[in-house]
């Protein structure tokens, strides 16, 4: 008699265990999966080095300032390696609407790009995606001192000169007080994108006109945009919408010369707009209150 309830619980204490290793397993499985989506389309979506290259230049200069040069995150945008939109994506189906429409609300403006660039940034962002994939650990934050390696002068004379930033910006004006305002990377970020959203106030939505193959221009807010529609708010408030391939479309967004110098800028001349913009701020030597 005492031999039956030791095997029964030898018994239900090997069950116990087993349960238990079953649900470890499981628990570490799911935290794994939460770290990381897999990418959909990683081992079907091909291509060549030459196109990823390209990618990463073309992402470099449209994205990179937001999401990192390496797609992996910045202190301003998601890291798109562990995106469950990238995860979902195959061709560019799921990530090229967003690029083109872009999502307002959480600061990303809509970008208007030739279709082989909008190509090549989506190989380069799977690329990204299958080599962060093994990897562990999150983004560091952006040291304050990678910041500061600008050289002011040479920012000044690419504000007045290539750049083209003193056709809108009187640095007399309030424009000299930006720098103030906006410290470190938010400085950087208002600078390059200032209708990006980030600090809490979403720009205005840019106005556009819709002038149909047959039949009178239609203008008001622009609501959203994609390869295949067009979409605005107008004056009366009603939301209309056409087919991009049926009209011809005009954009008037004051911001859109910050996109355009997205993909001029170098690292060198982001560095030094940035700290000849910072110099605006400080008080000339000779002046109350300079050291």
């Amino acid at each position: 008699m005492d031999k039956l309830p030791q095997r029964l619980f030898a018994v239900l204490l090997g069950v116990w265990i087993a349960a238990g290793v079953l649900r470890v397993s499981a628990a570490s499985e799911g935290q794994a999966s939460a770290k990381r989506p897999v990418p959909a389309g990683t081992q079907t979506q091909k291509a060549s080095p030459a196109q990823v290259e390209a990618g990463r230049t073309r992402f470099a200069a449209q994205c990179g300032f937001c999401h990192g040069r390496d797609a992996a995150g910045g202190e301003t945008g998601p890291d798109l390696t562990r995106s469950a939109v990238v995860a979902e994506d195959v061709s560019g189906d799921k990530i090229g609407p967003v690029v083109r429409a872009g999502r307002p609300d959480k600061g990303m403006p809509p970008f208007t790009m030739p279709d082989a660039d909008l190509t090549a940034i989506v190989a380069f962002i799977h690329d990204a995606t299958a080599k962060a994939a093994s990897l562990n650990g999150g983004r560091r934050s952006v040291d304050p001192a990678d910041l500061e390696t600008g050289n002011s002068d040479a920012g000044k004379r690419y504000f007045n000169g290539a750049g083209g930033c003193a056709a809108c910006h009187d640095v007399a004006g309030a424009f000299a007080t930006v720098g103030t305002r906006f410290q470190g990377l938010a400085l950087l970020q208002r600078m390059l994108y200032p209708g990006s959203g980030r600090g809490g106030q979403l720009p205005a939505r840019p106005m556009v006109t819709v002038t149909p193959l047959s039949g009178t221009p239609v203008t008001g807010r622009l609501a959203s945009r994609d390869e295949f529609t067009i979409a605005l708010t107008d004056a009366d408030g009603w939301n209309r919408s056409w087919p991009v391939d049926r009209v011809k479309i005009a954009v008037q967004d004051p911001l859109q010369a910050h996109v355009d110098q997205l993909a001029k800028y170098t690292d060198a001349d982001m560095h030094d707009v940035l700290a000849y913009v910072r110099s605006l701020a400080k008080p000339a030597v000779g002046t109350p209150g300079a050291h």
